[in-house]
C-alpha cells in the first residue's frame, strides 16, 4: 500500500480572465464605433454597359490656365466644335481643372448656353 502523497497535477493557464478581456474590449469597440444611419430607400447607382461614350455625350476639358479641348478642336475652336454639335448633344460634360476660378467657369458654361447647349453637367479633373 502506498500512502505517499498522489502528485498534484499541474493547473492550466486560466483562460477565464482572457475571454473577460475580448468581451470587454468587444463591447469597448460597439460602443464607441459609429453606425452609419441607413438610407430612406435603396439606391442602385447607374452601370456603364461600355466604355465608350454615345454620340449624344461630349465631354469639353478646361486646363488650370483655361485652354479648352474638344476631341478634333484646341482653344477658341474647342467653343466652335461644340456649338456645331449643340443640337446632336444631350448633354455636354464639362471637366474642369480644380485651379480653374470659378468665375471662369461660370462665364464658361454661359458662353455655352448662348451656342445652345441645353444641359452642362461639371465634373472635376479626377474623376
Amino acid at each position: 500500500m502506498d500512502f505517499s502523497t498522489p502528485k498534484k497535477r499541474q493547473a492550466g493557464e486560466p483562460i477565464l480572465p482572457m475571454i473577460n478581456v475580448v468581451f470587454l474590449l468587444l463591447i469597448f469597440f460597439l460602443l464607441s464605433s459609429q453606425i452609419a444611419p441607413r438610407a430612406p430607400f435603396a439606391v442602385t447607382p447607374p452601370k456603364l454597359e461600355s466604355g465608350e461614350t454615345s454620340a449624344s455625350e461630349a465631354v469639353l476639358f478646361m486646363a488650370a490656365d483655361a485652354r479648352l479641348h474638344f476631341p478634333g478642336a484646341e482653344g477658341g475652336d474647342a467653343l466652335a466644335a461644340v456649338a456645331a454639335q449643340a443640337a446632336k448633344l444631350e448633354v455636354l460634360t464639362l471637366r474642369a481643372d480644380a485651379g480653374v476660378p470659378a468665375r471662369e467657369v461660370a462665364a464658361l458654361i454661359s458662353r455655352l448656353r448662348d451656342a445652345g447647349i441645353q444641359a452642362v453637367s461639371l465634373t472635376g479633373t479626377g474623376s
